[in-house]
């Protein structure tokens, strides 16, 4: 149970004064009724809440996805740069998001951002078999014996172990599909790069059972739908 104020507040659209005022106003209607305080508390799940008419969906956490472009940082403020949350409104600035999962500045694709932590936490940890597939074009060819190569698990020449991935090899092997259960910094390029083929465009296309919106413009975003959700909460089941 959450307090009106704090509820209202919380989804950045009003500070807490102006809740406060509006509902003294009468402006504010919870299930169907005017209420005026403040302190009052309701279930934010089940609760049915509106301002001037309008319902406002007070859900604990918000699930965004975006098409990230190439050229914004995958961070929550930088002060020299564009990040993924200057793209949002300044409502949902306020609410706390961030990005699931980095993008490297030159990578497009999906990006999920959220003020849920523990989803964002098993969304990136290996033992809740979360998939991350991409798509790769290269600088020369990648050979088919990296197939292999991927799905026994690779040590690169710095030392960095990546567990077992999926390659799938395309259009006469200058481009392919990575798979991977983990996102170590830069693994997607270090791999190939490391099998003589460095990236030189790259695209993340789903997450889990979240595949990036054919609909949505690069530089776009919407919010996640409750089956989408649902989907990817009962995909992650912890090893």
């Amino acid at each position: 149970m959450e307090r009106m104020d704090k509820l209202l507040s919380s989804t950045g659209l009003w500070s807490r004064r102006e809740v406060k005022e509006m509902m003294g106003r009468g402006r504010v209607t919870l299930d169907g009724r005017i209420t005026k305080k403040p302190e009052e508390k309701c279930d934010p799940e089940a609760a049915i809440i509106t301002v001037d008419g309008k319902p406002v969906d007070c859900a604990p956490f918000v699930y965004v996805m975006m098409h990230k472009i190439a050229g914004i940082l995958s961070a929550t403020e930088d002060r020299h740069q564009q990040t993924v949350l200057d793209v949002l409104p300044e409502y949902l600035q306020k609410r706390g998001l961030f990005p699931v999962g980095r993008l490297d500045k030159d990578t497009e694709g999906l990006l999920i951002l959220t003020d849920d932590g523990a989803m964002a936490h098993r969304l990136l940890s290996p033992k809740y078999h979360v998939d991350k597939i991409y798509y790769a074009k290269v600088d020369g060819i990648i050979e088919s014996q990296y197939i292999a190569t991927f799905q026994e698990g690779m040590i690169l020449g710095d030392g960095l172990h990546c567990k077992p991935a999926h390659l799938e090899i395309l259009e006469d092997g200058t481009a392919c599909y990575v798979t991977l259960r983990e996102g170590k910094f830069h693994q997607v390029k270090r791999m190939l790069a490391a099998c003589g083929a460095p990236v030189v465009y790259l695209k993340r296309l789903s997450m889990g059972s979240i595949s990036l919106d054919g609909n949505l413009e690069k530089g776009a975003w919407r919010f996640l739908t409750k089956e989408e959700l649902k989907c990817l909460k009962e995909g992650m089941k912890e090893s």
